[in-house]
This record gives structure tokens, sequence and C-alpha cells, in this order.
């Protein structure tokens, strides 16, 4: 076993490099960038600049060249110049013993762009220590930014995965031992219809129901707190804290539990159909003691063994378009605000740190099928 989980982690290094590579080459060929984000917040508002500005050191001190309205004019040469080479898209290079200010508005400096190749080894190799930079638009590193997000989607992701668990294994096994009567027919005509609904229908539903929308206003809009949060005691920060997660975690679970549950009821049939199951029948055991002590092990195997699969797919897949409708700031957004703004730094940042997170839960999903049945063994797979 020891062998095979050492093959896996190896085999992360270059599956990881492929997908940096891949996302990077993408965004060099698709039109807009962080400088055409700026360009267009000058051009847009007078003062653009001084937002930039807290973004960037001195490459955001608005010195353009120019008096007057700046955003009417553009970025200069010089200050497109500044940017590229705080963005690590270009490097200023200067004569031998130069000792001025480095710029190219001195006739000793010229601007040198960056290689695609070389942009992307620093990149590679800044990554590989863990040094993900700061974002280009505020002043802040992407893992304080992913930091500060995280606790949105890991509450989304963590209790959504949870309650399904909770509520689809049970009904799936009462699926299974009933397969054809009129509980079975009547349960799954309602999961498939929930499959059926798109998760921000369903959000959006919810909200115009129990947020105010049209009818009731049971529940809050946005946040995982309310304002008066820290003065609230311990019994009331929790009772707060889920009378805001109710809705965006009901959302975010309707797709999962119809897939959970129908998962869960199909292994279990698969499993009472075995001869095992017939001889432990025949032996005189209660058709309790035959569903909990011997089918219940194998049937559960792929349920339990996929719930780091689930979860990830929740925390990551299913997130943005929830956080987006109940303003909830978690890293769903911040991926997607980071994209529109083309801060590659927030892009890249997260995309590693989802990818590498992504291939090692796919390494705990092959331990927790070994935790569940200790009988398979990876280390006897060929190659």
């Amino acid at each position: 076993m020891g062998a095979y989980i050492l093959r896996r982690l190896l085999l992360v290094i270059p599956t990881l490099f492929g997908i940096m590579l891949i996302n990077f080459a993408l965004t060099n060929v698709v039109p807009g960038g962080p400088l055409d984000q700026i360009e267009a917040r000058l051009q847009g508002s007078g003062d653009a600049v001084a937002g930039i500005s807290g973004a960037g050191g001195d490459a955001g001190t608005g010195d353009t060249g120019q008096s007057g309205y700046t955003g009417a004019q553009g970025l200069s040469p010089e200050y497109r110049a500044q940017l590229e080479e705080q963005f690590g898209f270009a490097r200023i290079i200067c004569e031998e013993g130069f000792s001025g200010r480095r710029s190219t508005a001195n006739p000793a400096c010229e601007k040198e762009m960056i290689p695609f190749w070389e942009r992307f080894g620093i990149m590679m190799w800044n990554y590989a220590r863990f040094d993900f930079g700061e974002s280009y638009f505020r002043k802040i590193s992407v893992v304080d930014l992913i930091i500060e997000k995280m606790p949105v989607s890991i509450t989304l992701g963590l209790w959504s995965t949870l309650i399904a668990y909770l509520i689809s294994i049970p009904l799936g096994i009462r699926k299974a031992v009933k397969d054809g009567s009129s509980f079975d027919t009547w349960s799954s005509g309602i999961i498939i219809a929930a499959y059926a609904i798109p998760g921000f229908l369903f959000a959006i539903l919810l909200m115009v129901l129990f947020a105010g929308g049209t009818y009731w206003q049971w529940f809050p809009l946005r946040g995982l707190t309310s304002d008066n949060w820290d003065s609230l005691s311990w019994f009331g920060k929790i009772r707060d804290y889920l009378w805001h997660i109710t809705l965006p975690v009901t959302a975010q679970l309707i797709a999962s539990f119809a897939t959970l549950t129908l998962l869960t009821k199909n292994s279990f049939l698969d499993e009472i159909r075995k001869q095992y199951v017939m001889t432990a029948r025949a032996k005189g055991l209660s058709e309790r003691r035959v569903l909990y002590r011997h089918v219940f092990r194998n049937a559960m195997l792929i349920v339990i063994a996929g719930f780091p699969a689930l979860f990830l797919g929740v925390f990551f897949g299913s997130s943005l378009i929830i956080e987006m409708i109940f303003t909830l700031d978690g890293l769903g957004l911040l991926l997607y605000r980071a994209t529109v703004e083309r801060d590659f730094a927030v892009m890249f940042g997260t995309l590693f740190a989802f990818g590498l997170i992504g291939l090692v839960v796919g390494i705990l999903s092959d331990l927790m099928y070994v935790l569940v049945d200790p009988r398979i063994d990876f280390s006897k797979r060929a190659g």
C-alpha cells in the first residue's frame, strides 16, 4: 500500500504541472488582461488611479506623465511599463553602472518583455515554495485572501455533504428494501424532480418564498452572521449561524442528495441479490441482521469511500452560484471575480491550491476504500 501511495503522490507533480500549463497558455491567447482592466477603469472613472494605487505600490501613484483627467488619457507608456514590471510581464534593463531610478523614461534603460515560458517557470517555482504572491488589484497576499474566504466555502460544502449523507443513506436503504412498492415509486419521483431542478433555480425559489422575496421573510438574505454577532451569547451565535446557513445549504444540498440516495439504493440492491445474502437468510437469520450485519458493510463501500470526492465536488463545483445568489463571500465568488478582473495572481494561486487539494482528495478516496474494507489492496494493482 505504501508503494501505491508513493506512486500516486509522485503523479501529483506532472498532473498539477499539466493543469497549470494548459490554463496559463489559455490566458495568454485570450484577449484582455490586467492592464486592459486598469485602462478600462481609468477611462470609466476619474478616481480609478487612486483605487489602483493601493494595490501596487509606486506603480499606481498616478504618475502618467500628463496632467488633468487621467482616465480620459489612458495609460502612458511610462505608466504601462511600470505596471508590466510590477505584474511580472516585463523587466526594466539598464546599462551597467546605472544608479538612477529604473525607468523607460531614462535613455540608459529599456523595457524587455519576459517570454511566456520564463514567466511560467518563475510562477511554478514560486508555487512550489507556496509563494502565491499578491493580488494585482488589492494589497493582500493570495494566501490571506484564500484563508479569508475559506470559512464560507467550508461551511457550504461540509454541511451540505453531511446532511446529504444523513438523509440519503437511510432513505436509500429503505428504498432498496421496499423496492417496487408505492413508497419507492413516489419517493423516486420526488428525487428525480429534485435532481432535475438546477441549484440556482431552487435557490431563487427559496429566496422568493422564505427570504422576503414575495411571501415570508423567515431567513436572512445575505452573509453568515448578523451585524450584532459579537454581542450575542454562545447559544445566540449558534442559532444565528444556523439561521443564516439554512437557505444556502438547502439550495446546495438538493443535487447531491438525489444522487447519493439513488447510489445507496442501487448499491444495496446489488448486494441483496447476491448468493451470500440468500445463504444467510436460509440459515434463519432475521432480515434486519442480514441487512445490517452482512449487506451494509459491502453496500456502503462505494458510498462511504466517495465522501471526499463528493465533498470536493460540492465545495468547488456548486458553490459559485449559491454564493452569488445569497451574497456569500467565499472561494467560488473570489475565483469568479478574479477571472472577470483578470487578476492572474489570484486566478492561478487558487487554481493551484484547488488542483492540489483535488489530487490529494483522490488519494484519500482510495484510502477510504481500504479503511472501509481491508480486503482491498491497491498495492497489488498492475503498474
